[in-house]
C-alpha cells in the first residue's frame, strides 16, 4: 500500500465488500414482480404499507406508531421540528452526534450536555441538571454503540432515565440505528419496549428511531420512527405537506430483503467484519500510540479515543491527512473541548488497512508532539 493511497476512519458507511449486493439485487426483481403498480405510484406520507408493517411487528406495535422517513436523519428532523421550539431545553450527551448538534442548534435549542460514562449517559448528573430547575422537552440518547463514543447504555440506566422522564415529563429520543451491529455481549432492551411494557411505571415517554442504513445499505435511504400514535399521526401530516410519500421503490426493496430474511445473512456478515476490524484497531492503537485512552466497543462503527493533553487534534488532523489519513477531530461532537480527542470509523476499513493506517496517524501525532 502506497502512502499516497487514502485510509479513511471518517465516515460511518460500510465497505462495498460487506453490502449484500446480490441479495439487494434479487431483492428489488422481486419489489417489482410483486407490486409494480404500488412501488411505482405515489404512496402515502407513512410509508410503504408491507414495510410499515414489519416495522411494527418487529417492535410489538400498530403499524399506525411507524412512519418510514428517507433515512434516519430524516426522522430525526421530522421530530425535532414536532416538539422543540426556539429556547426550549434539549438534553444530548457529550458528545454526540455532530447533526444532532447542528439540527437542534438551528431550531434555537437551549442545549445541555451531560457526560458519557463506560456504560452510556451519566444519569446522576442529569438527574442534578433536572433538579437544577432545567426542564428538557426532549433527551437525545444514542444507547447501542454510541455515535461517536462507541459505548452503550446500561439496562440499569435505561430504566433510571425512563424514570426521570416520567418524572419530570421529557421524550426520550432513543436514536438507535446501530443496536444490530453486535460483536459481543447481550443484548439490551430497546427503552420503547421498556415504556410499552410499562416497566417501572412509564407509558409513552419514548419515541425510537432507527434506519436500515448499517444492515442494509446507506444507498437505500430509508428510516423510521415509532412512536405514540398521536405523534406519529401529527409528524406524518407535515411529511404529505413536505413530499406527498417517501421513496416506495427503495422501501419496498428493503421490504423484500426484510421478509425473505437476507436481512439476517447480512447483520451476520456486518458483525463478522466490523468486530474484528474493532480488535484490530483497538490492538493497533495501544501498540502504535502510547498513552491513547479509549473504551473498546461491543458493536458499531466507532471507537472514541482520548490522546494525551499536549496533542491538539487540530494539529493532527492536517498532519494526518498528509499522510494519507482521515480522522475526525472530537471538538465535531461537542459544544465545547474535545481538543485532544479523535472519532474513528471503522466501517469503511479493511483489516489489512487498518494497521497502515494507526502507523500513519502515530507519525501524524508524533509530529505534532515534536512542536510544542
Amino acid at each position: 500500500m502506497t502512502p499516497e493511497q487514502l485510509i479513511s476512519f471518517a465516515r460511518g458507511a460500510p465497505s462495498i465488500d460487506i453490502i449484500d449486493v446480490a441479495g439487494l439485487k434479487a431483492a428489488a426483481g422481486r419489489a417489482f414482480d410483486a407490486d409494480p403498480v404500488g412501488i411505482t405510484a405515489y404512496g402515502t406520507s407513512v410509508g410503504y404499507g408491507p414495510l410499515r408493517k414489519w416495522i411494527a411487528d418487529k417492535h410489538s406495535v400498530a403499524p399506525e406508531q411507524v412512519l418510514i422517513t428517507n433515512g434516519s436523519l430524516q426522522a430525526d428532523a421530522f421530530l425535532f421540528d414536532h416538539l422543540v421550539k426556539p429556547g426550549d431545553a434539549v438534553v444530548v450527551e457529550k458528545p454526540t452526534y455532530d447533526r444532532t448538534l447542528l439540527g437542534l442548534r438551528n431550531l434555537g435549542a437551549e442545549l445541555h450536555q451531560v457526560s458519557l460514562d463506560e456504560d452510556g449517559l451519566n444519569v446522576d448528573e442529569l438527574r442534578a441538571l433536572l433538579e437544577s430547575g432545567v426542564r428538557p422537552k426532549l433527551a437525545h440518547v444514542i444507547p447501542n454503540y454510541q455515535n461517536p463514543a462507541g459505548v452503550t447504555l446500561s439496562l440499569a440506566k435505561r430504566r433510571a432515565l425512563l424514570d426521570l422522564a416520567n418524572q419530570y415529563g421529557f421524550t426520550i429520543f432513543e436514536d438507535d440505528p446501530y443496536a444490530e451491529i453486535r460483536f459481543r455481549g447481550d443484548a439490551l432492551p430497546p427503552m420503547l419496549s421498556m415504556d410499552i411494557a410499562g416497566d417501572a411505571g412509564q407509558r409513552g415517554v419514548v419515541v425510537h428511531a432507527s434506519s436500515f442504513t448499517k444492515t442494509v445499505c446507506p444507498g437505500v435511504r430509508v428510516g423510521y420512527l415509532v412512536g405514540p400514535t398521536e405523534i406519529i399521526g401529527a409528524i406524518a401530516r407535515t411529511a404529505t405537506n413536505l413530499y406527498i410519500s417517501p421513496g416506495q421503490v427503495s422501501e419496498a426493496i428493503v421490504y423484500q430483503f426484510c421478509a425473505s430474511g437476507d436481512i439476517d445473512r447480512s447483520i451476520q456478515t456486518v458483525c463478522a467484519a466490523l468486530g474484528e476490524r474493532a480488535r484490530v484497531l483497538a490492538a493497533s492503537l495501544r501498540e502504535h500510540i502510547p498513552g491513547v485512552r479509549f473504551t473498546e466497543p461491543d458493536g458499531g462503527y466507532f471507537l472514541w479515543i482520548d490522546l494525551p493533553e499536549e496533542v491538539e487534534v487540530d494539529l493532527v488532523v492536517p498532519e494526518a491527512a498528509a499522510r494519507g489519513v482521515a480522522v475526525v477531530k472530537g471538538s465535531d461532537f461537542l459544544l465545547e473541548g474535545g481538543n485532544h480527542s479523535l472519532r474513528l470509523a471503522y466501517s469503511a476499513v479493511t483489516v489489512d488497512q487498518i494497521d497502515e493506517g494507526v502507523r500513519r496517524l502515530a507519525d501524524a501525532i508524533r509530529a505534532v508532539a515534536k512542536q510544542n
